[in-house]
């Protein structure tokens, strides 16, 4: 960085002001999922999934259900199911357009997370999918993801936000609901109409 700059521009002024990385962050990174990552990814309930389309527009959304629903296939080999959203589909078109994710998994109770990044498909594969039904309702699609790294990552961002404390947790009635939200972000839609249709789906529509 130039005297009197405060933006960091390029690799080597990054490098300067961060260091080297030890020699184990620097060698964790693997190119297959071992025990380990297997282990993490049957307890993991949610995670998150990053995409991005072919001019570098990003996207990161949510996943979640029952522990262990991302199927592992093989050491190399993830299975996410898609289950039913709000059909804006902004994952699926960004993976058309440029097919690799990052990911990473929670588990409750653990302030460490798995990350993988990896090579990205879309299936339709009826044999594919049928193991990953739930209420005997298989998911329209998977994410079919080939493992390219994979790392544990150490949980200093989980214990500082105390993400897993109760005592964290606020009272939902100190923030909006998001029926109330949305009418006040989208006009002519009605609070009540919004709150109705976010119940339905909770109910009815969640696979």
């Amino acid at each position: 960085m130039k005297n009197g700059e405060a933006t960091v521009g390029d690799a080597e002024s990054l490098r300067e002001l961060y260091g080297a990385p030890s020699e184990t962050a620097q060698r964790k990174v693997l190119r297959r999922l071992d025990r380990h990552c297997r282990a993490v990814i049957a307890a993991s309930p949610f995670l998150v999934i990053g995409s991005s389309d072919a001019e570098g527009n990003c996207d990161v959304s949510p996943r979640g259900d029952a522990p262990g629903f991302v199927a592992v296939l093989d050491d190399e080999r993830l299975l996410i199911p898609d289950r039913r959203g709000n059909k804006r589909v902004d994952t699926m078109g960004n993976i058309l357009e440029n097919p690799h994710v990052a990911l990473i998994f929670f588990v409750p109770g653990m302030t460490e997370t798995l990350r993988v990044n990896g090579h990205v498909e879309i299936t339709t594969d009826a044999s594919l999918l049928a193991p990953l039904a739930v209420n005997g309702k298989a998911p329209q699609s998977a994410l079919l993801v080939q493992v390219e790294e994979t790392f544990l990552h150490c949980g200093k961002a989980l214990i500082r936000s105390r993400l897993w404390d109760p005592e964290q947790q606020i009272e939902r009635s100190s923030l909006p609901s998001l029926g109330r939200m949305i009418a006040d972000q989208v006009e002519g839609v009605e609070t009540d109409d919004a709150e109705a249709n976010i119940e339905q789906a909770y109910r009815e529509r969640l696979y």
